[in-house]
């Protein structure tokens, strides 16, 4: 094995790591909350680690032009995976909170006003 196929087999490695640290949160976590906390951050880490992995993994032939198009297209999957998993773990978090699913404590549930919230920072 050469030097580009052991970082490559270590970056994926990683990448599954968090991927599966991720689904274990989902699974022992208590709340709809802390499950999309666990699975937005490590999904998105975990996928960007893997991808990074297999772009580079690709080279590993030779840096030719087809080689270069093909992990550019990796990377550009695995920008866009960055950007839009936490945006869309976000907007599902408050759109659960704005209908109702209040967050899990010990003591029971929190209450939180958003709209005093939103008054607070416009102030």
């Amino acid at each position: 094995m050469n030097p580009i196929e052991i970082i490559s087999a270590i970056l994926i490695s990683v990448g599954i790591f968090f991927l599966f640290a991720g689904t274990v949160g989902l699974i022992r976590l208590p709340d709809l909350y802390c499950r999309m906390h666990s699975t937005g951050k490590a999904d998105t880490l975990g996928i960007t680690i893997s991808l990074t992995g297999i772009a580079l993994y690709n080279l590993n032939d030779g840096v030719t032009l087809v080689s270069v198009l093909v992990s550019l297209k990796i990377m550009t999957i695995a920008v866009f995976w960055f950007i839009a998993n936490p945006t869309a773990t976000h907007a599902i978090a408050r759109s659960a909170y704005e209908s109702g699913i209040k967050p899990w404590t010990k003591e029971g549930t929190v209450e939180v006003d958003l709209d005093e919230q939103r008054a607070k920072e416009q102030k």
